[in-house]
């Protein structure tokens, strides 16, 4: 999956603000590590971290409603996992989705959450001045969005879950942000394909080939919403009809006398 790593440094009559915005990787990763010379942060407003993560659900919510697509609703695990990267983030000033030597997916199992989707999103955010919970939750959301990788994991049609934290570091005053999406196993789709023809039957879901013999029946799950293509035996009607599978959807071979054909229940 591509990575997209974005930094912006800027320095305007004394005042330093600093953003870098990171989507979900998975062959590979960039990172960097952030340390302050003075060993201090420069005083500034202190936002209120809880508040800045309700407004990340609640911006998030909202653009996810804009584009007429359903909430994600917040789930413990993936908030826990996302509280322990946000922290590591913020205490080692290590910064990437393998920073601490895992995966996005990695962390969400470690702590628990069964999944069949995960994402990330990761940002910091630097400002001398400090924030207000309001703006800096507005201010990362707002970066995800404007950034190819981060709007394709929050504008994700299959993910129904989330986990924010935001995590502060005493030692350089960067603000640290985590924004995991899952959808867990137990949402997984499921649908079934049975042959009732008296000869084997092919078919395709995404790059996976499979075999059916005459007389069986199989159960698919499925983390996303996946297109079925069929290779129907000689004399068929329609030799490769295709289908998209949908949670609870059954496909049935039959022959009524005039050919083989696929029928949807």
């Amino acid at each position: 999956m591509p990575h997209c790593l974005c930094v912006l440094l800027c320095a305007l009559g004394g005042l330093f603000v600093s953003s870098a915005c990171s989507g979900q990787a998975v062959e590979a990763d960039h990172s960097e590590k952030t340390q302050s010379i003075t060993g201090k942060p420069l005083p500034g407003m202190t936002p209120d971290l809880s508040k800045v993560v309700e407004q990340i659900v609640k911006h998030t919510n909202d653009f996810r409603g804009e584009e007429h697509l359903p909430k994600v609703e917040i789930d413990p695990k993936l908030t826990e996992a996302a509280q322990y990267f946000a922290g590591f983030m913020a205490k080692t000033g290590k910064y990437g989705h393998t920073a601490d030597g895992d995966r996005p997916a990695d962390r969400a199992k470690k702590y628990e959450y069964d999944s069949c989707i995960v994402l990330e999103n990761i940002a910091y955010e630097f400002n001398s001045e400090g924030f207000s919970s309001e703006e800096l939750g507005k201010q990362l959301v707002e970066g995800w969005k404007h950034s190819p990788g981060h709007r394709r994991n929050m504008l994700d049609p299959d993910v129904t879950e989330t986990g924010v934290a935001v995590a502060h570091s005493e030692a350089t005053g960067y603000y640290f942000a985590v924004q995991m999406f899952g959808r867990p196993k137990s949402q997984a789709l499921e649908f079934k394909i049975a042959n009732r023809v008296n000869a084997p039957v092919t078919y395709h879901i995404g790059e996976r080939t499979y075999s059916l013999p005459p007389g069986y029946t199989r159960t698919h799950q499925q983390c996303r919403p996946s297109e079925v293509k069929f290779d129907l035996p000689a004399g068929a009607r329609d030799a490769k009809p295709s289908f998209k599978a949908e949670n609870g959807s059954q496909f049935v071979i039959v022959d009524d006398g005039s050919g083989p054909q696929v029928k949807k229940e």
